[in-house]
């Protein structure tokens, strides 16, 4: 593999990984894992390869080769196995919007085979900020509320590994740093994160290591850190750089300056 042969302690481990499309090749023997209470970030301009590469994760697509691992189950010849480990946070989350949290924690609850008690439910709610939000409905709910009542649910099982695509896409400030802060503290518990990510702050804010992917390859990874002081003195990088050389230089630099749409 790209980072090491697979371990033990991998909670995610993705192996020349390839995923096609007719002809086109979207996902191209790529190769990483994730460690236990690690948050990794997979980085990448539109169509490299994110999408796709979640989507087998997830069971919901087949790959063309490759195998994934999660919690040493396969996720491709074994999925219901893969699945029960995992938690997913899509960008954009469908609840009832009639319903109050209260009711929408006990009917997901109730989904996943979980037994919570009224003051079980309202200690979830609570957890997840929203204590006082408690009795409203889905729909009452701001853009951040919303975002962490949806990952509220996701970690209704207690998942070993969340993917979260996009997590904090469109919140102001405030709410992206309550958000970070939540998933700081899914890592504290004992799981692992991946996550799908545009912003170069975020990355930086909150993953351990990142994966930069481009034409469904992957380019580098390491820790923000490492890879800032990798590619500190690249040419391309120093023509980038306005001042102290950030990750999104390091991204612009690697992946190319065109819009992709």
């Amino acid at each position: 593999m790209a980072d090491g042969a697979p371990s033990r302690d991998d909670v995610l481990s993705v192996d020349g990984l390839v995923v096609r499309y007719g002809s086109r090749v979207a996902v191209d023997g790529l190769s990483f894992s994730i460690g236990r209470g690690e948050i990794f970030g997979l980085l990448g301009p539109n169509g490299a390869g994110k999408t796709s590469t979640l989507s087998v994760i997830e069971g919901l697509q087949s790959p063309a080769a490759g195998t994934v691992l999660v919690d040493g189950q396969d996720a491709i010849r074994a999925p219901l196995a893969a699945k029960a480990r995992l938690g997913v946070q899509l960008q954009a989350s469908s609840f009832q919007p009639e319903l109050g949290l209260e009711q929408l924690v006990r009917l997901y609850a109730g989904l996943y085979g979980l037994r919570l008690s009224g003051d079980g439910i309202r200690d979830r709610i609570e957890d997840a900020g929203l204590g006082d939000e408690r009795a409203k409905r889905f729909k009452s709910l701001s853009g951040g509320q919303q975002q962490r009542f949806s990952l509220l649910i996701a970690t209704l099982p207690r998942p070993l590994l969340m993917l979260l695509d996009e997590p904090t896409q469109g919140l102001d400030p405030q709410s992206r740093r309550q958000l970070w802060a939540r998933i700081e503290g899914l890592r504290g518990e004992g799981g692992a994160i991946l996550l799908t990510t545009h912003s170069m702050e975020e990355a930086q804010a909150v993953c351990d290591r990142i994966a930069i992917i481009d034409h469904g390859r992957l380019l580098a990874t390491g820790s923000p850190a490492a890879l800032i002081a990798e590619y500190r003195e690249d040419p391309r990088v120093v023509r980038l750089a306005r001042g102290e050389v950030t990750l999104e230089d390091v991204f612009i630099a690697l992946t190319g300056s065109s819009i992709r749409d």
